[in-house]
């Protein structure tokens, strides 16, 4: 059997009856207020224009600003409603299976299955609060 979608599972626990109160994908996707991507290689030139721009705090070798390997690594971060920010991340092995799509995708999801144990601890901490 091959792990079903968050959705599919969701869907699964509907069709059992175990609705008591948890994390759902909708609720996770609500909670996301934006989405933002970028390439390791995009970081490093942007931070490299920051050093460009002030003088940095300390002494800092020169950025190799066009290694290509820092292209193949893509960040998602999503701001979440209450302004927390969760990151996740796609590395690519091999330059020829790059796709700037399937990259954000995997770090988007990547970030995303990292937003559920901080919803469930927040669940948490309201229902305990409940039963005292």
């Amino acid at each position: 059997m091959t792990n079903p979608t968050d959705r599919e599972f969701e869907q699964m626990l509907q069709e059992k009856g175990l609705n008591a109160p948890r994390i759902t994908p909708d609720l996770i996707q609500a909670n996301i207020k934006s989405v933002h991507y970028f390439t390791a290689l995009q970081g490093s030139r942007c931070a490299f224009m920051d050093y460009v721009v002030e003088e940095p705090p300390f002494e800092t070798p020169q950025p190799d600003l066009l290694n290509p390997a820092l292209g193949l690594l893509t960040f998602c971060v999503l701001v979440l409603q209450n302004g927390f920010t969760v990151t996740g991340e796609s590395a690519c092995a091999s330059p020829e299976n790059f796709d700037a799509e399937a990259g954000r995708i995997a770090a988007r999801r990547n970030a995303e299955n990292k937003i559920w144990p901080l919803m469930g601890y927040e669940l948490k901490c309201r229902l305990a609060a409940q039963t005292q």
